[in-house]
């Protein structure tokens, strides 16, 4: 069954829910330290808040990584997102976005089964710890086997725009089983491009970097990363205009 691309914008904080709700996106992905670390998880009370300024316009889907680097995790931290999920589910996101990998380079089975499980009934997107992998689309069976709802990746590359014939090749593996999301890297004129291959949503962040020196101990000349409403607007256009067209 033929599904209509939809927008996701990754957000870090009220303000950036708001953004991506005024311009029509379908889902927010809430993270903290996006250009610092590729994200991490947000605390209990921003995904309260996320939810309450959404007003039902649109799903919080908050991240669950417990830390930077790579992902493969120990029991401990396992235990940490299995926590994460539950908490955040009952704070009232719509859905979570996990990723765990073994050692030797697979989906994690045993710990994405028992994150769907905690999730219990919310969508679990897994997100790019995919394109680490040697193949990404070599997991799709897996993660249509585990129940997840959907897959964010690039196709492996660092721009999505650049992996279009990997993410061909997953949507047509997934056939309508799993829903691929492009991201990583996209801007607005990639938007097009993206929807031609056959994926489910478009992902991007939209980011700008406003200047907040934060003194001595509190990230001096680090900057405060938000939303940028234009580029969103742009992003959200581009897709509404690439769906229009025959």
């Amino acid at each position: 069954m033929l599904r209509t691309p939809v927008l996701e914008i990754a957000v870090q904080d009220v303000a950036g829910v708001r953004v991506a709700a005024d311009v029509g996106a379908v889902r927010a992905e809430l993270c903290v330290a996006l250009g610092a670390t590729g994200g991490l998880t947000p605390s209990v009370g921003l995904v309260a808040a996320a939810v309450a300024a959404a007003e039902a316009r649109l799903e919080i889907h908050p991240l669950v990584r417990c830390r930077a680097g790579g992902f493969v995790y120990d029991e401990t931290e396992t235990g940490v997102h299995l926590r994460d999920v539950r908490a955040l589910v009952a704070a009232g996101a719509s859905g979570v976005v996990v990723g765990a990998l073994t050692p030797s380079g697979t989906v994690d089975h045993d710990a994405v089964a028992r994150l769907v499980e905690a999730a219990d009934g919310a969508e679990v997107t897994f997100h790019r710890a995919v394109d680490t992998l040697d193949d990404p689309a070599s997991a799709v069976e897996a993660l249509c086997a585990l129940g997840v709802t959907r897959v964010l990746t690039s196709g492996g590359a660092a721009r999505s725009l650049d992996g279009l014939a990997v993410l061909r090749a997953m949507v047509d593996a997934a056939a309508g089983r799993l829903q691929v999301m492009a991201g990583g890297g996209v801007r607005p004129e990639d938007v097009a491009a993206l929807v031609a291959v056959g994926v489910d949503a478009v992902h991007l962040s939209a980011k700008a970097v406003r200047s907040a020196d934060g003194g001595v101990g509190g990230g001096a000349g680090a900057g405060l990363e938000v939303t940028d409403p234009a580029v969103a607007l742009a992003a959200a256009e581009a897709l509404r205009s690439a769906v229009a067209r025959p």
